[in-house]
């Protein structure tokens, strides 16, 4: 019997309606504060558990930017069914259910996880992540290989990001978008979706990033903290300068039709991660998970043997 729970729902950071009119959807309040050049403070993540046998290594999932833990519902319960593991997915700070932040850097992120994964004991773990997931993953790992049995990096590098994934664009149109105080939700999220077709053309794409619309008290706010995004955009799209490598098995997970992962990083790719593998799923974009979800599972209990 797979169990759900949860943890760190937390009061502050949430949602939180301040009395104001507006004119734009907000996001909610920043709740931690970080000075320049400080180490980054970790945040309690938000996450969703399903039980499953202790003596394996649990399989974690990190979601890309714009996402949330609730993009791998489906591919988590699936894992947990077939391999009988332990499967944890976590909102990244500024995403989902998780504390806001003004930083927004990868070591930030990675500190998180350092904090959580050892509280919960699912250490070492096998760390998949996708895109900037993907780029959080490699960091710990590369930072702190003993906390992570294998690694999976699904369709990034940890190179700059230079494909026209159009984030910037994205990010943008979604922080201008305007919804009136009592609107219903229906009519909002269709106001909202109207508003961000002309930049997002794929309706798949607009109606994932309109999960991140929510309703508090007759009021639309994202849960996503879109200033924070913009402000670090260039840092999300970078990858911090490493040294050391990671010495356990990696598998790069690509799709076919996407071009986030170019022949050119396979040098850098090689030197971080020498017992690195490539396998691509025929198909399927930037989204791997999403487009192949069976050949998604399939490529990652191929991993775990």
């Amino acid at each position: 019997m797979l169990r759900w729970a949860r943890a760190w729902r937390l009061p502050h950071g949430g949602l939180c309606p301040s009395g104001s009119s507006f004119s734009r959807v907000p996001v909610a309040p920043s709740s931690s504060c970080s000075r320049e050049g400080a180490e980054p403070r970790p945040l309690p993540l938000s996450y969703k558990l399903l039980d499953g046998e202790s003596a394996l290594p649990a399989v974690v999932f990190l979601h890309g930017l714009l996402g949330s833990k609730t993009n791998f519902n489906s591919i988590a319960k699936a894992l947990a069914e077939q391999t009988g593991r332990r499967v944890l997915t976590v909102d990244a700070r500024n995403h989902g259910d998780s504390p806001h932040s003004p930083d927004m850097s990868y070591e930030a992120m990675s500190q998180d996880l350092q904090g959580l994964l050892p509280q919960l004991g699912l250490v070492p773990c096998v760390l998949i992540g996708h895109s900037m997931g993907g780029k959080t993953a490699m960091l710990l790992a590369l930072q702190r290989p003993e906390l992570v049995e294998r690694l999976v990096a699904v369709d990034i590098s940890p190179v700059e990001t230079t494909s026209s994934s159009n984030f910037e664009s994205i990010v943008t149109a979604m922080r201008a978008i305007d919804i009136p105080d009592e609107m219903p939700r229906s009519h909002a999220r269709k106001l909202a979706d109207g508003q961000l077709s002309s930049v997002v053309q794929d309706i798949a794409v607009r109606q994932w990033l309109l999960t991140n619309l929510v309703e508090v008290g007759g009021r639309f706010m994202w849960r996503v903290n879109l200033d924070a995004l913009a402000q670090h955009l260039d840092k999300i799209m970078a990858f911090p300068l490493q040294q050391d490598s990671y010495p356990g098995p990696t598998l790069f997970l690509l799709g076919g039709n996407s071009e986030f992962v170019h022949p050119s990083h396979h040098p850098e790719i090689m030197r971080l991660f020498p017992r690195a593998q490539m396998q691509t799923v025929p198909n399927a974009g930037h989204w791997v998970h999403a487009d192949r979800p069976q050949d998604f599972v399939a490529a990652i209990r191929g991993f775990l043997v």
